[in-house]
């Protein structure tokens, strides 16, 4: 995560085993998934994954906040300015 890490003062976790689904990042600290997601959860089948992948996540106490490849690639500061206002604001 790099120039984010430096920002962020909690350890995030890559690639973390929660229940039957492997997420992209995960804090445990703050109970929050961070999911960055391709072109395969743009279609129908993908967005009701997600969604009931998030429910269930949810329904564990966490809170998971999605971003796409395109936001991550393009506007990576931007993507950690709104993570860290998230956190600021709900943590």
């Amino acid at each position: 995560m790099g120039k984010f890490s430096q920002k962020f003062p909690f350890r995030v976790l890559r690639q973390r085993p929660i229940d039957n689904f492997i997420v992209d990042f995960y804090c445990a600290a703050l109970l929050l998934v961070i999911e960055i997601d391709g072109e395969s959860h743009f279609t129908e089948q993908g967005k009701l994954y997600d969604a009931e992948r998030t429910g269930i996540l949810q329904g564990y106490g966490l809170k998971v906040v999605r971003f796409t490849n395109v936001e991550v690639l393009q506007s990576f500061e931007g993507v950690c300015g709104e993570l860290l206002g998230l956190i600021e604001g709900d943590f």
